[in-house]
């Protein structure tokens, strides 16, 4: 059986003994239990990772020695998918099994057909939520990196990061282009745009394209917007040989 992945500062992993308090301590020592000499990993989300042995135990911490650490590179190429916001919480759905897969960054979308809207007043919760399933899906799948949840886009906004990629991709029914035949660069960022639940709009399939987009089928099924995204990122992340 894996150990066990908890979160640390990048600073606290830089040391031979660590203390793990907080909520990840709190749940490491009452939910998980742990005790002394059972091994854990730590990792600060960015890249690295410290294998450790827990030296000792109380009710809210642990106290561990690294026995080994682990840097892992960049990703090359990144992944980037925008989703469109889903509904309900098919969102958090999308981005845990997105984070799983090994996606890089997850930006979401706000497209016009969108039947869930992140309004002011509740925005910062929504990413919120987004953000916190990033982070214990990246736990859950050992990824020393965790992927970025960027702040909600505009379609002006995901046209800049389409016109900035090394390869930018529109998942969309119509296109003629499989994405399996889609040859990936080594590196730089490949951008992959997922739409909503009614589609994208003529406008922005437009827009999309004129900043470098390329429409791209994914399969001769539709999929879900929520499911879309890692069925694509597979696909890619076989090809670019990262899978």
């Amino acid at each position: 059986m894996s150990p066990p992945v908890f979160l640390a500062a990048s600073a606290a992993l830089e040391g031979d003994r660590v203390l793990l308090d907080g909520p990840e301590g709190r749940h490491a020592a009452t939910v998980r239990r742990l005790r002394p000499g059972e091994r854990v990993d730590l990792t600060d989300g960015a890249g690295l990772l410290a294998e450790c042995v827990v030296a000792a135990a109380d009710r809210a911490s642990l106290t561990l020695d690294v026995v080994a650490r682990h840097r892992e590179p960049p990703p090359a190429p990144r992944l980037v998918v925008v989703q469109a916001l889903p509904k309900g919480d098919r969102g958090e759905l999308a981005v845990e099994t997105m984070t799983e897969a090994g996606v890089d960054e997850i930006v979401p979308w706000s497209a016009a057909r969108c039947v869930t809207r992140w309004r002011p007043e509740r925005r910062e919760k929504a990413l919120a939520r987004w953000r916190g399933t990033a982070r214990e899906a990246g736990k859950q799948a050992r990824r020393p990196r965790f992927p970025d949840v960027a702040d909600l886009a505009s379609t002006e906004q995901v046209a800049a990061r389409l016109a900035a990629a090394s390869l930018a991709l529109v998942l969309h029914e119509e296109a003629d282009a499989p994405l399996s035949a889609v040859r990936p660069p080594a590196d730089g960022e490949i951008v992959l745009v997922v739409g909503p639940e009614g589609g994208i709009t003529g406008e922005e399939l437009e827009a999309l394209g004129a900043a470098g987009g390329r429409p791209t089928r994914l399969g001769p099924t539709v999929l879900r917007t929520s499911t879309a995204g890692v069925a694509a990122a597979a696909v890619l992340l076989a090809a670019t040989g990262r899978w």
